[in-house]
């Protein structure tokens, strides 16, 4: 390495680096002191990683402090499955030193799960409540007690979005209490933020008294970079060339330019010439850009036998005690301070408080644990496990995480379903599910404990689009790769295809639950319920009666089984009833209750109440649809079951369509097909199908083709999909195209007699037959769909029955029977109600009446449909019965003509069409004579005729009337001029 230039020290030393001085915050700074000064605020500082948020929360609290303020400080980790309330109770914990001083209520005993190591001090544990949202509650007051009796000022959260929920939840019940106990000062990264996170109703849904301050950190400019390197090299000057270098290298985050002076400070890249700081040749230096890479070079130049403590401190993933790191280096006492006084000398560590340590910043956590040899990583889990045992209450959900990343599958198994059980105790489910995911997905477990911990995962509760996919991996691992019974094999298998139909592989989840039942143990949950699976009519297409035996087959759960699972059969059994078209499945549907007290019963109960609001949007009994899906959400929110509310969503968008309530239901929709990564495939082709049938509505065909299409992807959304792109394709005249998308679907939705799933397709699949002639065919499909329907209290299905027998009698020349059944049918759609299907029924009934010769009875009601179709927002409908209309008119007032000139009576003549056409688009009548190439008066003369015929006394008036009855097309451009 090239020699320092003109060192500014004796032998060339560079001087040592000293921290940082606080540098560009000063506005912050006063920011901070004005809305905690007096009373009580909620402050919310958010910056990307490394932009000084937790540096000025710190000179702030000191501030603080020296005030006399009490205030408690916690850190949210960035862990795969984060402790339930973790950061606030380590908050509370350090802010803690004699528990029974506080002299708590009994309501504290609820903090035992969270306090092991208060056992002796704290009241006696209150009596279990089995409804998850009051024990949750209880829970917090305890907290809030505690924060009271503490006079804490000040509640600091840092890096809140990697938060739990329970913490989230906790956060917004105490800024919502009046008065507000204490502050809250929250710090997060905006953009890490996951879509279904509470903290986004934290950041933007404060109470409407509440005192919310928001501070966002942006980089620190050249000149303040400058600043920021010259407190580190004892107060120097920094030439204007390297504070620019720096600032472009770093963008002027704070930490990514103190790490990269630390390097270059390191390997003597920094010169001291004329006077002032500068880096060596440009062509010579590489300063790393990121965080990241700084940090590595750094720990590559400790010595290999000193990196156990850096090494250790990244396992424990967050501050650790002397003892506790010295368990996991596994080294002597001397050698063991050795190596944390160097680390902590070249500045890798900080002391947090005495006798604890952890680095800088989490970012340098991670790139130091990633560069760990695996073996060698695996052995400081499995001492760190060990080392967390010892202590007088283990921590039972970071013992859960050191076991499974040491392998120890026994010890993971174990405090895996302990902390999960914990979780669930303080209503946390969402964090019990992802506990239990990891274990399974990541370690290869022994068949039993397997099954045992799938059949615990309540998968809506995880994040993300496919939790399924890794759970089937591990199911099938242990099939091919352990020596198990014929019984073992079988529940296994069970479990394979329980999850394959969850995830929307039905055909292949059918599968190996066939291969299952002859072995599966008789009286066992898992006999009933995969019976239950098979009687569901999903995937291919198999006669209702096949359905229905496998459903009987299924057997009585016995008194002995337990009532969490008695429940789940009795939900799915009535969903599968209504499922297969059967009246029974209403009186089985009013026996799932409204409330619910366990979290995992609540998880079975929401997914009923959502299965069944879907079935009853398709029997047509849309109030019980919107009741059930209402009350599925009430359940999803209560129990903090986030990936039901995707499903209740799509479920609740389908029924808008249906209903009428469209508007903002395209927005709705895109929301929910735009979230490829949290919204999973089933509800995002519900939300493509609602956007689809939207799209067709207002007369973008192609976009209406690209959702119905994406939409076909999904089971239970393609035979609905395939029936909307057929009637796309009749009104466009490809009769072709209408028979081949529904070619495959009639074997679904008509061969197997499954009439709730062909009401909105056997109406198209009879109209393409009949508009290719095939009426035998047309008539056979109805009759099936007819029968297998019956006399069955199902509106929808009933109304679409009488729309089939109403387009047979059109195709067969009977006119007013056709009129007739279109007009029954449009009354049995309003009744429901389906107001878009109502209205092109009213619109087929008046074209029967007009081709028998009742010109004067369908002219005016057409009118009037396409009115009610534009206000329903089905503008392409709108118009098209307008272009007819005008079409029709324009044809009539030709027939009127003799010989000579053409006499037009009250109609407009082609000229004063012309002329009122230019009108409508905002053009003055000078305009309008100039591009027509007359004279202004003519043009006066002719608006004042057209006004005459339309019986209107304004310009504004005709334009109006024209556009209304589809004589002219166009928006006025609102021109100003000449009127």
């Amino acid at each position: 390495m090239a020699m320092v230039a003109d060192a500014p020290t004796p032998g060339g030393r560079l001087p040592a680096l000293s921290a940082p001085r606080f540098i560009g915050r000063d506005r912050e700074l006063d920011t901070l002191g004005s809305a905690l000064g007096h009373t009580r605020a909620v402050v919310l500082i958010d910056g990307e990683a490394g932009i000084g948020k937790s540096r000025l929360l710190r000179e702030f609290l000191a501030s603080q402090a020296e005030q006399g303020r009490r205030v408690l400080v916690g850190a949210c980790l960035e862990l795969r499955v984060p402790y339930t309330l973790g950061a606030v109770v380590d908050a509370v914990r350090d802010g803690v030193d004699d528990v029974a001083a506080l002299r708590l209520s009994g309501l504290a005993g609820a903090l035992r799960p969270l306090f092991p190591e208060w056992t002796d001090d704290l009241p006696p544990a209150p009596e279990t409540l089995e409804d998850a949202t009051a024990a949750r509650h209880r829970l917090f007051r305890a907290f809030t007690e505690v924060l009271g009796r503490l006079d804490v000022d000040v509640l600091a959260l840092e890096d809140v979005h990697w938060a739990d929920e329970a913490t989230l939840e906790f956060l917004l019940f105490l800024i919502s209490r009046r008065p507000q106990p204490v502050s809250v000062v929250l710090t997060f990264r905006r953009d890490e933020i996951p879509p279904d996170s509470l903290l986004l109703r934290l950041s933007s849904r404060l109470p409407s008294d509440a005192r919310p301050v928001r501070l966002t950190l942006g980089p620190l400019d050249v000149g303040e970079t400058a600043s920021f390197v010259s407190s580190m090299l004892a107060g120097g000057h920094v030439s204007r060339e390297f504070a620019d270098f720096l600032h472009t290298r770093t963008e002027g985050v704070p930490l990514a330019m103190e790490e990269s002076v630390r390097l270059m400070h390191d390997r003597a890249d920094l010169i001291h010439r004329d006077g002032g700081w500068a880096r060596r040749r440009l062509d010579r230096i590489e300063v790393p850009p990121t965080i990241r890479d700084a940090m590595l070079e750094r720990v590559q130049r400790l010595r290999p036998d000193s990196r156990a403590v850096p090494f250790a401190v990244s396992v424990l993933s967050g501050p650790a005690d002397h003892a506790t790191l010295r368990a996991v280096t596994a080294l002597p006492e001397e050698r063991f301070a050795a190596q944390a006084q160097e680390a902590l000398g070249c500045g890798l560590l900080r002391e947090e408080r005495p006798g604890q340590w952890s680095f800088r910043h989490s970012l340098a956590c991670h790139a130091v644990y990633d560069v760990i040899p695996a073996g060698e990583r695996r052995a400081m889990h499995l001492r760190a496990g060990r080392a967390l045992e010892q202590w007088p209450r283990p921590p039972v959900a970071q013992l859960a995480r050191h076991f499974r990343l040491a392998g120890d599958v026994e010890a993971a198994c174990r405090y895996t379903e302990e902390a999960a059980e914990l979780c669930v105790q303080s209503g946390d489910v969402a964090t019990a599910a992802l506990l239990i995911h990891s274990l399974v997905t990541t370690v290869p477990l022994p068949a039993a404990a397997l099954v045992r911990l799938v059949t615990k995962i309540q998968f809506q509760a995880l994040p993300g689009s496919d939790p399924h996919s890794a759970i089937v991996a591990s199911l099938r691992s242990a099939l091919g790769s352990q020596a198990l019974t014929p019984v073992e094999q079988a529940s296994v298998r069970f479990q394979t295809g329980r999850v394959l139909m969850a995830a929307g592989e039905i055909e292949e989840g059918r599968r190996e639950i066939l291969a299952a039942v002859p072995h599966l143990a008789p009286g066992s949950p898992e006999t009933a319920r995969a019976r239950i699976l098979l009687a569901l009519p999903l995937g291919d297409a198999r006669p209702v009666s096949e359905h229905l035996r496998w459903l009987r087959e299924a057997p009585t759960p016995p008194r002995t089984m337990g009532s969490l699972d008695r429940l789940h059969l009795s939900v799915d059994r009535a969903f599968a009833l209504l499922a297969l078209g059967e009246e029974a499945g209403w009186d089985a549907a009013r026996e799932i209750p409204d409330e619910v007290p366990a979290p995992r019963a609540a998880s079975f109960v929401t997914a009923g109440h959502t299965n069944i609001g879907e079935e009853a949007t398709r029997w047509g009994r849309y109030e019980e649809a919107r009741a059930r899906l209402a009350k599925a959400r009430d359940l999803a929110e209560r129990h903090r079951l986030p990936d039901y509310l995707d499903s209740i969503a799509s479920s609740r968008a389908h029924l808008d369509w249906f209903t009428g309530a469209w508007p903002g239901l395209a927005e709705r929709a895109a929301r929910l097909i735009d979230d490829d990564q949290g919204v999973r495939q089933k509800d995002r082709c519900e939300a493509a199908l609602v956007a689809g049938l939207l799209q067709a509505a207002a007369g973008d065909r192609d976009a209406a083709r690209h959702w119905l299409r994406f939409a076909g992807r999904d089971d239970q959304q393609r035979v609905e999909a395939a029936a909307a792109l057929a009637k796309l394709s009749l009104h466009d005249g490809d009769v072709d195209e209408a028979l081949r998308v529904t070619d495959q679907p009639a074997g679904t939705a008509v061969g197997g007699g499954l009439w709730s799933r062909a009401v909105d397709f056997v109406p198209a699949r009879a109209m393409a037959l009949a508009a290719a002639g095939r009426l035998g065919q047309a008539t056979d499909v109805v009759t099936v769909f007819g029968e297998a329907l019956g006399d069955r209290d199902a509106p929808a299905p009933q109304a679409a029955l009488l729309l089939c027998r109403a387009i047979l009698a059109d195709a067969e020349g009977r006119l007013a029977d056709a009129a007739a059944l279109f007009t029954r049918a449009a009354t049995a759609w309003e009744a429901l109600p389906r107001p878009y299907d109502a209205l092109l029924a009213r619109e087929r009934a008046a074209r029967s009446l007009l081709a028998d010769g009742r010109e004067e009875t369908a002219l005016p009601l057409l009118s009037g449909i396409a009115q009610e179709l534009s206000e329903l927002g089905a503008h392409n409908d709108a118009d098209r019965i307008q272009r007819f209309l005008a079409a029709r008119y324009e044809d009539a007032s030709t027939t009127t003509r003799g010989r000579g000139r053409p006499g037009y009576g009250n109609r407009l003549s082609p000229r004063e069409r012309e002329v009122v056409r230019l009108l409508v688009e905002g053009l003055t009548n000078r305009q309008i004579a100039d591009a027509l190439v007359v004279s202004a008066q003519t043009v006066a003369s002719q608006v004042r005729s057209a006004m005459r015929k339309l019986d209107v006394t304004s310009r504004t008036a005709l334009a109006v009337r024209v556009v209304e009855a589809g004589l002219v097309g166009g928006q006025s451009r609102r021109r100003s001029g000449d009127e």
